[in-house]
């Protein structure tokens, strides 16, 4: 974790990125919106609880973070190619190690799809939003050299997404559906096409050429790595992917245990 030491004053990081306490307690931030999404839709969905999940509030709150996660996805590809980078000889292709971590990623996505289509048939996750970072992970390496570039190619594709969100295109066959063209009469409650998302994804490998340049702080921050609530939320971005696969199932057995909710 790179910390600036007690007993100096902030400064910027001058030793190469192995993890940023910032990051990792924004990405635990990110994780706790989610947790807390999650358990307002199954009292909603299973519970017969009056909560609008989909409209208003919740909506913007479930929006904003995935703009968060996503946001952070692109940053810290730009953090890991660069640390992978100091410690890869010259010359060696980096994008195996992305592809790996891609597909992992979209492998835990297919396990999202099989559940959702055990417990919500109706409305089965194909393109959730580990689907989507899995690809964007893969589909990002050539964008990661491109710097300042990455600012209108991010905003061109929020752009772009947008304009078909609002056009409501739909097609007669899902094999667009990743793009962003989902077939007719489409319903889940978890979809993140690459038009507009990938363009969050390119906005953080953006603004982490602003702020770690190289893969170091580029501005003073003080040290509250040690803080107790930054080190839960350290502990729970440094897990975000186990959390995510993982707190569904607790949340909903909990429910089920306490009464609060019904499955079949």
């Amino acid at each position: 974790m790179t910390n600036s030491p007690p007993s100096q004053s902030p400064q910027p990081s001058t030793r190469a990125f192995d993890r940023l306490w910032e990051v990792d307690a924004l990405r635990g931030v990110a994780i706790l919106m989610m947790v807390l999404y999650h358990l307002l839709f199954d009292l909603s969905a299973l519970g017969g609880f009056p909560i609008d999940v989909y409209t208003g509030f919740w909506r913007l709150w479930a929006r904003a973070t995935a703009t968060l996660f996503i946001s952070l996805a692109g940053l810290s590809l730009t953090l890991s190619f660069a640390l992978a980078r100091g410690r890869t000889a010259p010359g060696v292709s980096l994008f195996p190690k992305f592809l790996r971590r891609g597909l992992g990623v979209f492998g835990c996505g297919l396990l999202v799809t099989a559940g959702t289509w055990l417990l919500y048939p109706d409305e089965v996750v194909t393109f959730g939003i580990l689907h989507f970072i899995g690809a964007g992970i893969v589909l990002a390496y050539p964008f990661l050299r491109l710097g300042w570039w990455n600012l209108p190619l991010g905003l061109g594709c929020l752009a772009a997404g947008l304009a078909l969100q609002s056009q409501n295109v739909a097609l007669p066959f899902p094999w667009l559906l990743w793009v962003g063209l989902p077939p007719v009469r489409y319903a889940t409650f978890d979809y993140f096409p690459l038009l507009p998302w990938f363009g969050l994804i390119l906005l953080g490998i953006w603004l982490c050429g602003r702020l770690y340049a190289g893969g170091r702080r580029a501005f003073p921050l003080p040290d509250l790595g040690g803080a107790p609530p930054v080190r839960l939320l350290d502990f729970l971005g440094r897990h975000s992917l186990l959390i995510y696969l993982i707190h569904q199932p607790i949340l909903m057995g909990g429910l089920v245990l306490l009464g609060i909710i019904w499955l079949g």
